[in-house]
């Protein structure tokens, strides 16, 4: 389906079978360029040190630059605004936007268009990288877009994308921002094969965006890996997350999303894999969770969820909630801290398994206790609530846990 959805785009780019080629140099304005290029036309820019700005494509042109020449915003402008369909960038550096508290300034601006393809461009030192406003059936593509972003306030996004619609986000390198992909109100897009690495917030942030999907991409050393919120139809398949780390760190947030799916994806050394707030109908299925602080939080207003064939790997907490009901399904998962039984060696594990442990629920109540974490008075507890269960969720459980580790 993807693969299909990217043909499709690029045959609706424009061909430029009878196009004429126009070559601009350092000392010539690009805009006078672009001006006097008609539909069609490809703009070949040759090497060096731009000092132009607020450059503005009104034509459907091909722009393509000779070994990355450089257009510098001198830490006060825009680079390039791209206000017509079908429109195609690629190999340009853009640098240095400056900062505005009315104008989010941007590297790469698309307004709304359709049809438009920016791709092997390097976008550094921007406040927002690549900037999509009310635009549709565009590609953004093996882009390197870096900042040098250390608080929230002050920072952008790298790929940052409003009111827009069948976009196709691909095989870039994104550093360095507020979060490194921005999606709001957007709907049947496709993110894949990103690497989103240490940005100041999210590695990747939803809100209201349905239908989309994210799959092959890593998250690694952001605030916190994604975040997705008041959407439905999200997919999310074949992701990394790892070293997410602090007091709201995870790997997914999940805040008042529903039908979803969440599938073959790894969660290694977050303070959280997943937490779920107000979370409904996703499908959590063939996951491998290892060495994280909690593999999953699970809040009491999460139901319907079916958690299944995931391995659970030297994680210090499998599973916490904040509730006593739990209306969720958990069933086969493999967790290393079982130590049931297997009388008939059918795979599955003759007792159930309780994935909360009585200090996961007294840490959430008192998080103080964590102190105390892995001495001997935790053991002794833990050991007690096995013999005499009082604390733990009893509906929370997985009767068919697996004794061998699923081969993902």
């Amino acid at each position: 389906m993807i693969f299909i959805r990217y043909i499709l785009l690029l045959i609706l780019l424009p061909l430029g079978l009878s196009a004429t080629v126009i070559r601009t140099e350092p000392d010539r304005p690009l805009q006078q360029a672009l001006d006097q290029a008609r539909p069609g036309d490809t703009i070949r820019v040759a090497p060096g040190l731009y000092k132009q700005h607020e450059i503005v494509v009104r034509t459907p042109v091909t722009i393509i630059g000779e070994n990355y020449p450089v257009f510098d915003g001198e830490h006060k402008y825009q680079l390039f605004i791209v206000a017509a369909s079908g429109v195609s960038i690629q190999g340009i550096t853009v640098r240095n936007t400056g900062r505005s508290s009315l104008v989010d300034m941007a590297g790469i601006r698309l307004q709304n268009v359709s049809r438009v393809r920016v791709s092997q461009c390097r976008i550094l030192h921007t406040t927002y990288g690549v900037y999509l406003q009310n635009s549709r059936s565009c590609i953004i593509e093996n882009n390197e877009i870096r900042s040098s972003a250390t608080d929230e306030l002050q920072a952008g996004n790298g790929v940052h994308a409003w009111k827009s619609d069948s976009l196709f986000i691909r095989r870039n390198n994104i550093s360095g921002h507020r979060d490194g992909i921005y999606f709001e109100f957007v709907t049947g897009s496709t993110i894949t094969g990103n690497t989103s690495t240490n940005n100041v917030r999210y590695g990747l942030h939803f809100m209201f965006s349905h239908s989309d999907d994210y799959t092959g991409n890593t998250f690694r050393s952001n605030g916190a890996g994604v975040a997705v919120m008041y959407s439905k139809h999200v997919v999310m398949t074949g992701n990394a997350f790892g070293e997410h780390w602090g007091d709201a760190a995870y790997g997914i947030l999940l805040k008042d999303i529903s039908d979803s799916r969440i599938e073959q994806n790894t969660f290694t050394r977050n303070t959280m894999g997943i937490y779920m707030e107000g979370s409904n109908r996703i499908h959590i299925a063939r996951n491998t969770f290892s060495g994280n602080g909690w593999a999953m939080r699970v809040q009491a207003s999460c139901e319907g969820n079916i958690v299944e064939t995931n391995n659970f790997l030297e994680n210090s907490f499998d599973v916490a909630t904040n509730g006593t009901l739990m209306l969720n399904t958990w069933r086969n998962n493999y967790w290393d801290k079982y130590e049931g039984y297997d009388l008939n060696r059918d795979g599955t594990g003759d007792v159930p398994y309780h994935p909360v442990s009585v200090y996961s629920i007294l840490s959430e109540r008192i998080p103080a206790a964590m102190i105390l974490y892995r001495s001997f008075l935790t053991n002794i507890i833990d050991q007690a609530e096995k013999m005499m269960p009082s604390i733990i969720p009893e509906q929370l459980r997985d009767d068919t846990p697996k004794t061998k580790k699923w081969a993902l």
